[in-house]
């Protein structure tokens, strides 16, 4: 049932955003057009993580215009947060937010999380967004 919009993340909320779904980030281009991108993410206490590789559009669109709408569905089932996300630079703790995110989404396979950590990853630039949400919509 539609809950409405809230600034809070609900029991209900936390518990839908812990099992390891795919995430859809959608920001806005230089242009003005939305800009759509399937994402791994963590939730950490009342943030959401998201991170990337340096060079993608979805990253430069968020440096350039901080807005942010993500969505994680299970079918009709769903969870909307929007807001402004903070850029975070450091190469550790990016790197670090990456090797979890591979590990979550990689826990029946710890060996092909730990490939794509040595042989992926840790040869990119990486950047994590975090997203600390303004607007909560779900239908759960």
């Amino acid at each position: 049932m539609d809950a409405g919009i809230s600034a809070s993340l609900s029991d209900e909320v936390r518990a839908f955003l812990d099992v390891p779904r795919f995430a859809v980030v959608a920001t806005i281009g230089a242009d003005g057009a939305p800009h759509q991108a399937v994402v791994w993410y963590l939730l950490r206490g009342d943030t959401i993580v998201i991170n990337s590789a340096q060079g993608r559009r979805w990253p430069a669109n968020l440096r350039r215009d901080p807005r942010v709408e993500i969505t994680v569905e299970d079918g009709y089932r769903y969870v909307q947060l929007g807001g402004s996300v903070e850029v975070d630079d450091d190469q550790g703790r990016a790197q670090a937010d990456i090797a979890a995110m591979a590990h979550r989404y990689h826990a029946d396979d710890p060996a092909e999380a730990e490939h794509l950590i040595v042989d992926r990853f840790r040869l990119q630039h990486r950047v994590s967004f975090l997203l600390r949400p303004q607007a909560v919509r779900q239908d759960l």
